[in-house]
């Protein structure tokens, strides 16, 4: 059986699936799609205090041409009329449709179009293909380094790869009792009483785990909104018990041939029985026989990520890179903005600029 659902020219990249835009527009957001043959982005509308709204497509656009193909097209004169370049991997000429993109964006009025490229390459094309500039995000929206491994082998020689402590961890929590149950994200009702009694506890867990790390976690209607419009079964909630309670939870999320670790919480209590070890490796094991390849643990900083690490980053690494330590993260240019109305940006940017300094003199 084949992991799941609908893909994108990016299987893997559910960030620009229909599922997730669907998911932001029941959270208020309006979204856009561009899909071609050649090209593909989601964009999602975000709008901000003072400076107005702007374009999200993230972890894109993406191509599908040739990667040589595309570098040689985009250094060919571009079309007067169009302003664009083109190619597919055939070597006919297709629309790249960049400027379908920003022109979508300025018939909504918003003052940049932020990105997520792929990689350098991606990001060189995207520049060479507008004449509008692109500069880097004052921040990035999705982590710039990830932790993805691969989960062809068997369960054994995965766990002979993992790190002892790691081993032992998961070891320690089966021993110790703690249970794994798995709730399918359908809409609870009213006879489904015990479903939203799970979907409660992990948003209580998530509220008090972000209180105990000093974080800010996303609204507690963002997460019940996500559970309710992705599809079922595109999204899973693992639930760690022990002793009749609920300690640990995560969210994972299966689309393509990847099983995405998206959000997890665990609570003050019962911490030394290991918990997140077992429902990160019930949830590999899952994966594994629901036909993925790759289990994707999300964001990390490892000292490849030449950026400040906070303590909760440090610790959230460290776990998980102990899944497989000889793996190599994946590191992403981070997010770019392709700036429309210079105006409004350096009106954001002063903004950003003063919001930064007030929170080093309050700190």
């Amino acid at each position: 059986m084949f992991c799941c659902y609908n893909q994108t020219m990016d299987k893997n990249n559910f960030l620009q699936s229909k599922q997730w835009l669907k998911f932001q527009e029941s959270i208020g957001r309006k979204t856009f799609e561009i899909d071609a043959d050649d090209f593909h982005a989601g964009a999602i509308e975000h709008k901000l205090p003072i400076v107005g709204n702007y374009f999200y497509v993230p972890r894109g656009p993406f191509f599908s041409c040739h990667s040589e193909r595309i570098r040689q097209q985009a250094e060919e004169p571009k079309n007067p009329e169009t302003n664009i370049t083109s190619c597919n991997s055939t070597g006919s000429f297709v629309s790249p449709r960049t400027t379908e993109l920003i022109d979508l964006a300025k018939k909504e009025n918003a003052g940049w179009v932020r990105i997520d490229p792929e990689n350098e390459e991606t990001l060189d094309l995207i520049r060479k293909s507008t004449n509008y500039k692109t500069v880097k995000a004052p921040h990035d929206m999705q982590p710039k380094e990830i932790f993805r491994i691969a989960i062809l082998k068997s369960e054994e020689e995965l766990l002979a790869e993992m790190k002892s402590k790691t081993r032992y961890n998961i070891k320690l929590a089966q021993k110790q009792g703690v249970f794994v149950k798995v709730i399918s994200n359908q809409i609870p009702n009213s006879n489904d009483k015990k479903n939203t009694k799970y979907i409660e506890e992990f948003v209580r867990l998530t509220r008090e785990m972000a209180k105990r790390n000093g974080i800010t976690s996303h609204p507690e209607e963002y997460y019940r909104k996500m559970i309710e419009s992705l599809p079922g079964g595109m999204l899973k909630l693992y639930c760690a018990e022990y002793g009749g309670k609920i300690i640990a939870t995560n969210l994972i999320l299966f689309y393509g041939d990847t099983a995405t670790y998206l959000h997890g919480a665990s609570g003050n209590e019962h911490r030394n029985v290991m918990a997140p070890f077992l429902i990160q490796w019930q949830a590999i094991a899952d994966a594994k026989q629901r036909g993925c390849t790759q289990y994707d643990f999300g964001g990390i900083s490892s000292t490849t990520n030449h950026e400040p690490r906070t303590n909760n980053w440090q610790g959230i690494t460290k776990f998980k890179l102990g899944f497989s330590p000889n793996t190599e993260p994946i590191v992403f240019p981070g997010s770019y903005d392709i700036i429309l109305n210079s105006r409004k940006y350096a009106l954001y940017r002063g903004l950003q600029y003063i919001k930064r300094f007030a929170n080093e003199i309050w700190k």
